[in-house]
């Protein structure tokens, strides 16, 4: 098993503080979209996007490139911050998130934003398209693989249980999905909303492999990451335990900002908290 350098890991966790100030600036400009929940995975995109995802942003298209499907649409901030990064698209895109006659939106749009390999939003679909991507992958007994992040919210949606029965009916070894685990949805805490506790249990019983980590530690993400890819015969699942608004104190663990944009004197403030990180 591969383990970062010190040097990767460095580079990985600067990559991941620019991604956290670009999403605070175009949520802010647009002065609408999903603050905490972006920051939760902006560690984990920046790794799947800058270490560990076969992709070429000069070819979106290319048939053999790996695929990363957002199911928590809602998110879109921080996928958007690593494609732009990436060099999918200007990061002058960036300023025009939400805006009518731009490629931006809300949640990702497969169709009018190059490196969005899946449409979403309506939770429980993504995981279900990528079951679907997994399957094809396997079919034609190719290499490259199927990365999807949900929520832990989106987890009371049934659509995700069927697609977890179905990836482990089909032996789908080529998904590795991960739970971003931050404790809260748009209406309060997980646990007092409609608990999906014990989640790893859960996915185990449902046949995955199930791997459970801290998710803004590139280097054990890095190697749950490995471990999926060694597993044969079943899909994976990662249980990132993670913190909603992480890089930003002043936000973290608030449900607030669950979907609320920052003020441009915010904005400036919370910047500077996670250049302080």
């Amino acid at each position: 098993m591969s383990h970062l350098s010190t040097e990767e890991t460095a580079f990985l966790k600067d990559k991941a503080k620019q991604i956290r100030i670009d999403i605070l600036k175009m949520i802010t400009k647009a002065n609408s979209g999903h603050t905490g929940g972006s920051l939760s995975i902006a560690d984990l995109l920046t790794l799947l996007y800058f270490k560990e995802m076969h992709v070429d942003p000069a070819n979106p298209h290319k048939a053999d490139r790996d695929r990363l499907v957002l199911s928590k649409g809602h998110a879109a901030p921080a996928m958007y911050a690593c494609l732009a990064e990436k060099g999918y698209f200007p990061k002058e895109e960036l300023d025009h998130l939400r805006q009518a006659g731009h490629m931006l939106q809300g949640h990702p749009d497969m169709k009018h934003t190059p490196g969005v390999d899946m449409t979403t939003g309506s939770l429980g679909q993504g995981i279900s398209a990528a079951c679907g991507m997994a399957l094809a992958s396997k079919i034609d007994k190719a290499d490259w693989r199927v990365y999807a992040v949900l929520g832990d919210g989106e987890l009371e949606e049934g659509q995700v249980w069927e697609a977890a029965m179905y990836a482990a009916h089909y032996k789908l070894d080529h998904l590795t999905a991960f739970v971003d685990n931050n404790g809260l949805q748009i209406d309060g805490p997980i646990t007092e909303v409609m608990s999906s506790l014990p989640i790893g249990d859960k996915f185990r019983a449902f046949g995955w492999h199930v791997i459970e980590t801290d998710g803004h530690d590139v280097e054990k993400l890095h190697e749950a990451i490995e471990e999926a890819k060694s597993i044969e015969g079943k899909p994976t699942m990662i249980v990132m335990k993670t913190v909603k608004g992480k890089g930003v104190p002043e936000i973290e663990n608030k449900v607030g900002w669950h979907g609320k944009a920052p003020t441009e004197e915010e904005c400036a403030r919370f910047i500077k908290q996670v250049e302080a990180e």
